[in-house]
């Protein structure tokens, strides 16, 4: 395989003449006059979990489609994404293999580790934890007391903590209205103390299972709250080895340990915000909704891994999306990607996407060290529809960055539950605010009076389906996990460690040491009360 700089491919060159002469951009695409019903119809692509992708927004036409795909091909990003599944050690910073598509499914040839096939690990991982979900919800599992568990509380930070969480809020009403909820989940990730605390009063801590989430068995801010759970289990006279269990990885101090009921085992190939099908996403996700809920979730998953090892661009969403957004950034200067989700279910699924791309893109050395001279990542944030609308979209729309947009949207809401008002229920009005939302940012308006005028130009692109289930969902996760690692093998990026979160940690460390030699770090130390 061969491993370029972006800035060094033909591609490269094609894409930086079609940006406009003499390095102006090509800033303007008169979506006035192009974003027809019939391009809208024909810029769409099927996806997994019956959802489809529609590009029609986004500033593109067939030369530069012609030229995503030359790129494509140039930095063979489909031969990189089959190695990549088939064991070949991607993250180079950890000298590690990558290997969260094997948790939902097999894409090429078994992966043999040291002896161990990693695919079987997973899977009996998998049969692991669903049998102990499935203990749990029928009552043979039972707290110190002797009372059912009823909640589910997961303690872990970053990608212990954003995925999972996004993932059990999206299917939370799905699974009222299905009658599969079981156990309330709940998330402590903060090492604020006001974070545990909360939760804790919460809940009944008689019917309560702790979910301990630490890859190294050592991450500082969740051992801390561990600590604090289990002083407020001894304080209400409950054993915590009856209501904790772990997952972690089978070298650390939490594997094969008595003080917990089970330990639910991944590795160091299964990156924290890659981890929701993992066994770091799957217990709560099992305990909460019942473990054939998450066996829908990674269906999804895995059909939409297996669709986006196709090589025409025009058919594969995840890498269309990230061929364009590589142009937005590069070429069109783009600093930022908005995720505004018209559903309520995933309310947090734009901060689970924004760890997911700034964690793994946010770089700027390529996978072998030597300093990058484009853009890598952008800045990712975003609300659902129509909070978003009365926060941040006045900027959107009128402001001076143009920032693309990434909406998802569902024909049906989740739990049926609606009112007529004016004429329409609300799943009507929210759908409406999101067609009109697309047109008005990529049309937008003239007025006489500018303050008044909308620029438009805006682009963006649409997600859409009839429900967000667990296959959807699955689906989803998938495209954007596909999406940012086909941006890192365009970048000639390493996107699977994550240095840039050390130094901070390291200088923690010396504060509560007490030994920072830094001045600057003591002052500020001393500001805080430290």
């Amino acid at each position: 395989m061969n491993y370029t700089d972006f800035d060094n491919t033909v591609a490269w060159k094609k894409l930086k003449a079609l940006s406009g002469e003499a390095g102006q951009k090509h800033t303007h695409f008169d979506f006035a006059a192009k974003l027809t019903a019939e391009r809208i119809k024909n810029c769409t692509i099927p996806m997994a979990g019956d959802l489809y992708y529609n590009w029609a927004a986004r500033p593109v036409d067939e030369p530069i489609l012609e030229a995503l795909q030359s790129l494509a091909d140039e930095q063979e990003v489909i031969v990189k994404y089959q190695a990549l599944a088939e064991g070949e050690i991607m993250n180079t910073g950890e000298k590690r293999r990558v290997l969260h598509h094997l948790l939902r499914g097999q894409l090429g040839k078994p992966v043999i580790h040291e002896g161990k096939d990693l695919g079987e690990f997973y899977r009996n991982e998998l049969k692991r934890f669903s049998g102990f979900a499935e203990a749990v919800r029928s009552g043979a599992i039972c707290g110190a007391s002797g009372k059912t568990f009823r909640n589910a509380v997961q303690i872990g930070i970053g990608g212990s903590d954003l995925g999972p969480r996004a993932m059990c809020l999206a299917l939370d009403n799905w699974a009222v209205k299905k009658g599969k909820k079981k156990l309330d989940a709940f998330f402590i990730s903060n090492v604020d103390p006001d974070d545990a605390s909360a939760v804790i009063s919460s809940v009944d801590l008689s019917q309560t299972i702790f979910v301990l989430v630490s890859k190294s068995g050592t991450t500082q801010e969740t051992l801390a709250n561990e600590l604090f759970v289990k002083d407020k289990l001894a304080k209400a006279g409950l054993d915590s080895g009856k209501h904790m269990v772990a997952v972690t990885s089978e070298t650390s101090p939490l594997a094969r340990n008595p003080a917990y009921l089970d330990s639910f085992y991944i590795d160091d190939f299964i990156g924290g915000r890659y981890s929701s099908t993992s066994a770091a996403g799957g217990v709560i996700l099992s305990l909460a909704f019942g473990p054939e809920v998450f066996a829908e979730f990674l269906a999804g998953a895995r059909d939409a891994d297996r669709g986006t090892l196709e090589k025409d661009i025009q058919k594969n969403a995840a890498l269309l999306d990230a061929l364009i957004g590589v142009w937005e950034r590069n070429f069109l200067g783009y600093p930022g990607t908005a995720v505004l989700p018209y559903s309520q279910a995933l309310s947090r699924f734009p901060a689970h996407l924004q760890q997911l791309d700034m964690e793994s893109n946010g770089k700027r050395v390529n996978r072998f060290g030597v300093e990058l001279k484009y853009a890598t990542g952008p800045v990712v944030f975003g609300e659902p529809g129509t909070n978003g609308q009365h926060s941040f979209y006045q900027m959107l729309h009128q402001g001076t960055d143009i920032v693309p947009l990434q909406f998802v949207g569902f024909q049906n809401s989740q739990c049926g539950d609606d009112v007529e008002v004016d004429g329409s229920i609300s799943q009507t009005k929210l759908k409406a605010n999101l067609a009109a939302q697309i047109v008005a940012f990529a049309k937008g308006k003239n007025d006489g009076d500018k303050n008044k005028l909308f620029p438009g130009g805006r682009p963006s692109s649409l997600i859409h389906g009839k429900e967000l289930n667990p296959a959807a969902l699955g689906s989803l996760l998938a495209h954007f996990e596909n999406k940012v690692m086909f941006q890192g093998f365009v970048w000639n990026l390493n996107s699977f460690d994550q240095e840039g979160v050390q130094l901070g940690k390291i200088l923690t460390r010396k504060v509560l040491a007490g030994n920072s030699e830094d001045s600057a770090l003591d002052a500020y130390s001393a500001l805080l009360g430290i």
